[in-house]
């Protein structure tokens, strides 16, 4: 018998939306050993190359023009080249924006299906520890780069306001019930799903079956994911310092950059989440910077024009210096004893190597704190590279996964 999709379409339509409610909020897990943490932040549209490399590895390295700007923590940090990932030539060159955490070969290819981002491996192990088992942030919109198992993108919150306001401001006594309904509703319509179950697997093919067991797996996942939410709600929200963002003009995106990266040790400092992505995106607006008046994705395409390559250098610039000020904030910030940086691995970076020729090979990589030894440029093979997967394993490792491998990683990184 003929099954009418409408039914599968809006019980998928439940399973993958009450994940994504408004009862997720932030609150400070005090332990006497602070933990482990991971950041990842990439530049979607590259990094000047002769502006951003220095000419000889080790711990004497020259600095250089981008590098300048990150001179007082250079013991904070080690810089990579020769790093990758394989086999990313897709549909379209930027289509390597989608793979920078999940490391999937052949991006936006016919048949292609996204696998799971390394920072959803880590959300995944601690789950809702925190109250946030992950924060994806945006510059600009809700594009992100972090997927589910499945090869589903979590949307990116891109407004410092909005996202203060969801991690530090409780909500009125009516917002709250109002929450709780709906995790009540979300709860009375799953139980209406797997009572539709048996009905369901009589009126379809063996093969289907199987594709249905994936399916309720997600419901059984979402139920948890509920249970887990309804836990949170009356919890208060962590108090800081800090007060609201001021409201920020989309066209100024360098301001923008800088208050979404000052909400970071945020929400790392009041444990919210242990895994936070931020992609900096192509701008879909005209930007507002002194000196810069085109696109930033058409300076980053500059053909050698000198005129672009000064633009394009304001731009990075800026985007790098937003990175120092959140390295100097999380040395600067106390977490039992300890400075921040330390218990957090910092990966700054961007999927494309050589954004004028579309080039994903020899990517940009700035590996820092995570209490791992620092201060020196590790140069592996240009040609050859080595694959970047291997250092997001190593992080895995260091936030406590007993994991043995991830993505096309060939063993952990060693420096």
């Amino acid at each position: 018998m003929e099954l009418n999709r409408r039914t599968i379409l809006q019980a998928t339509g439940v399973s993958l939306a009450l994940p994504l409610m408004e009862a997720m909020n932030p609150l400070y897990a005090c332990s006497e050993e602070a933990p482990q943490r991971s950041v990842f932040i990439c530049t979607a549209l590259g990094l000047h190359p002769p502006s951003f490399w220095p000419e000889t590895a080790g711990r004497d390295y020259e600095s250089t023009f981008y590098l300048d700007l990150l001179q007082e923590h250079r013991d904070e940090y080690t810089l990579f080249s020769g790093l990758s990932h394989s086999n990313q030539v897709g549909r379209q060159a930027h289509d390597s924006e989608m793979t920078w955490l999940t490391s999937t070969p052949k991006p936006g290819n016919a048949g292609f299906r996204n696998g799971i981002s390394v920072d959803q491996v880590v959300a995944n192990h601690f789950g809702y520890t925190t109250r946030f088992p992950s924060i994806n942030l945006g510059s600009d919109r809700t594009q992100s780069q972090a997927y589910t198992s499945g090869g589903v993108m979590l949307p990116a919150k891109y407004d410092p306001r909005e996202i203060f306001s969801e991690l530090f401001l409780d909500g009125r006594p009516e917002e709250i019930r109002r929450q709780k309904r709906r995790l009540a509703e979300g709860r009375s319509i799953l139980d209406e799903l797997k009572g539709q179950t048996g009905r369901l697997r009589r009126r379809i093919s063996g093969d289907d079956n199987h594709l249905l067991d994936d399916y309720f797996d997600s419901v059984r996942a979402t139920e948890l994911n509920i249970s887990e939410l309804e836990g949170w709600i009356d919890r208060p929200k962590p108090k800081v310092s800090q007060g609201i963002p001021l409201e920020i003009d989309p066209r100024q995106i360098l301001n923008r950059l800088d208050s979404l990266m000052g909400l970071v040790p945020l929400m790392l400092q009041t444990d919210s989440t242990r895994t936070v992505t931020f992609l900096i995106q192509d701008p879909h607006v005209d930007i507002q910077i002194d000196g810069v008046d085109e696109r930033h994705h058409i300076l980053s395409h500059h053909g050698q024009d000198l005129d672009k390559i000064r633009q394009l250098r304001i731009i990075e610039s800026g985007i790098v210096s937003a990175f120092a000020g959140l390295l100097a904030k999380l040395k600067t910030t106390d977490e039992n004893g300890q400075r921040l940086i330390d218990n957090t691995s910092l990966i700054f970076g961007s999927n494309l190597g050589n954004a004028n020729s579309h080039d994903a090979r020899n990517l940009p990589v700035i590996m820092a704190g995570g209490g791992f030894t620092h201060g020196q440029y590790v140069a592996y093979d240009k040609e050859d590279n080595t694959e970047l997967s291997n250092l997001y394993l190593t992080i895995l490792q260091r936030q406590g996964l007993e994991v043995e491998a991830f993505g096309q990683s060939t063993g952990t990184l060693e420096w």
